[in-house]
């Protein structure tokens, strides 16, 4: 296995693994990709393609998340790449705080998720049987009586999945500005992502530390 730690390159805190793929560790209020209107162009893509032109997305965080973003070098690594997060080879870690003590030491919601019908911006989502089945695994990793800091391990990739999730338990993430209280930031981060190279090169574990 190999563990890579992140190292800042230029703006951006920026692996460079090989010609292949790259990851990259965003800070929380930036978009991964383009929006759709004229002020929301300045994103994590566009900055990494001045110095990455190739660089191609293969999944994206929120807005508001910080931490661990993919991103291949080439059409082919891309696809795979894709297809490995479809079959959920690649395993994510994120930490968030929470408000509220949660009692139990861990568990496993599986509630299915879809997009609340109103044309809202930013899109909201909410649990529902009609939705896309998501599923997501959470530990403890402390707790006080305010907040409580949890270890998330989606097991799929639904839109807001661990956003809405945790609002469905009653505890919402710490300054959620959609499900929870707006605050100095949201005070959700992936940490961790771990998978086999997809050209055979063994196994990478990526990490970032909190920057919370």
């Amino acid at each position: 296995m190999t563990i890579v730690h992140s190292c800042c390159t230029e703006e951006l805190d920026v692996q460079t693994i090989d010609d292949n793929l790259l990851v990259v560790n965003k800070p929380t209020g930036m978009l991964s990709v383009p929006g759709r209107t004229p002020d929301k162009q300045d994103c994590l893509l566009v900055r990494i393609q001045k110095r990455f032109p190739e660089a191609l997305v293969v999944h994206r965080l929120d807005r508001d998340t910080s931490g661990l973003i993919l991103f291949a070098r080439n059409r082919t690594t891309q696809s795979s790449l894709a297809r490995m997060f479809q079959e959920g080879k690649i395993k994510k870690r994120y930490t968030a705080w929470v408000e509220g003590r949660v009692t139990s030491d861990s568990g496993r919601i599986e509630a299915p998720i879809e997009r609340v019908a109103e044309a809202t911006l930013p899109p909201r989502y909410r649990i529902c049987e009609t939705g896309r089945a998501s599923t997501t695994e959470w530990y403890v990793v402390e707790r006080d009586e305010e907040k409580t800091v949890l270890d998330l391990r989606p097991r799929t990739g639904r839109s807001h999945q661990l956003r809405v999730h945790c609002q469905g338990m009653g505890h919402p993430i710490v300054g959620d500005p959609i499900y929870g209280e707006p605050a100095d930031r949201m005070y959700l981060h992936a940490t961790q992502l771990r998978f086999l190279h997809p050209c055979g090169n063994g196994m990478l574990e990526f990490e970032a530390p909190l920057p919370f």
